[in-house]
């Protein structure tokens, strides 16, 4: 795949263009007679090529001592070895629109389109290969093509690669807020029921019987949750969680008033909700031994307010002692325009509010 190796693309274009070059240079040297100082002199050349370009992939800067030293290498070399060398003018074109591009001068670019037709000012007789100068133009641009290609496959590879780790980022990122946020309300309320069966067993009382078959169908309502968590749905209903809210509230023994003046909510505001009530509930099982509990959903200009108060909180809370639950609904309050607010109240209450803009 082209985005996966950039440096193969970057391979390519000098292995696409060595071929053409080297062959009529040593057909030329070995007519001259310098056949191994020039292959020694032209490998020297085709080096230091190779690190420019690999260091244009890498995204390293210019590397402009390396530039200088291949126009070194391309022109000095011309009285000794002869028209022979002038096929090698295409690698320093090449080079030069490289550098014209980082720089993004139009000069250079111009400066590297003539790299090859300069020689054509020189004496007829020296100049065997016309052709060669012509063509060094054409041979720059087949590799600055193709350089050019290697370095946006990597550029859309790196993006690729982190719009793929960000997605996961968000995923996993949603599986731990929704598996807290559901499962764990579920959880503490299986604990409590758990440990009402054995108060109830141990007392020999009727009512355990009903309240292992509530247990039950918690136990089966958990199951449908993870696997909705897993599948990413969502299927809160904010009405059915007051009710159920109030009823688990009550089978504990802690009194429940409820006041709810507001429907038909928006999705993402009733979603948002749902999840602060269920945060709110587990905060009263889990931080207080509450026998009183006022819910309150109220609209005022638009804005949504559920409240959550209760008794018999044991130590003055802070909001940072909220845990895990209340940054995932920070986190889903922000997002809607809302704000939280949690407040520890004289005489042992403890007052839990979420804010949120209708929006629609």
């Amino acid at each position: 795949m082209l985005s996966s190796s950039p440096l193969t693309l970057g391979g390519l274009g000098l292995m696409a263009g060595v071929p053409a070059l080297t062959v009529p240079v040593h057909r030329g040297l070995a007519d001259s007679g310098h056949a191994v100082a020039g292959s020694a002199v032209l490998l020297v050349l085709l080096a230091v090529h190779a690190r420019f370009v690999l260091l244009i992939l890498a995204r390293k800067g210019v590397g402009w001592w390396l530039v200088a030293a291949q126009a070194g290498l391309t022109y000095l070399p011309l009285p000794v070895v002869g028209a022979a060398w002038i096929p090698v003018s295409g690698l320093l074109c090449g080079a030069l629109l490289l550098v014209a591009q980082q720089v993004r001068s139009f000069a250079v670019a111009a400066l590297a389109m003539a790299c090859g037709p300069v020689l054509l000012a020189a004496p007829p007789e020296a100049l065997t290969y016309a052709g060669w100068a012509v063509a060094a133009p054409l041979l720059g641009l087949v590799e600055f093509a193709l350089v050019g290609l290697a370095v946006q496959a990597d550029r859309l590879s790196a993006t690729r690669s982190d719009v793929i780790h960000r997605a996961v980022v968000i995923e996993r990122r949603r599986f731990t807020r929704d598996l807290h946020d559901l499962v764990g309300h579920r959880l503490t309320v299986l604990v409590l029921k758990a440990q009402l069966i054995q108060r109830l067993v141990h007392e020999r009382d009727e009512k355990a019987g009903q309240v292992v078959d509530e247990t039950l169908t918690l136990l089966r309502a958990l199951a449908s949750d993870v696997r909705a968590v897993a599948h990413g749905e969502q299927r809160s209903s904010l009405e059915l969680e007051l009710s159920s809210a109030r009823a688990l509230l009550e089978s504990v023994g802690i009194r429940c008033q409820m006041r709810v003046s507001c429907r038909d909510l928006p999705r993402e505001v009733a979603e948002a909700l749902t999840h602060t009530l269920r945060e709110g509930v587990t905060n009263v099982l889990r931080h207080a031994t509450a026998r009183e509990c006022v819910i309150q959903l109220l609209e005022q200009d638009r804005l949504v307010s559920l409240s959550i108060s209760n008794d018999g909180v044991l130590q003055r809370r802070r909001p940072k002692d909220g845990g895990q639950g209340l940054i995932n609904l920070t986190e889903r309050v922000t997002v809607l325009g809302g704000r939280l607010e949690t407040t520890s109240l004289r005489g042992g209450r403890f007052l839990f509010t979420v804010h949120i803009p209708r929006n629609q």
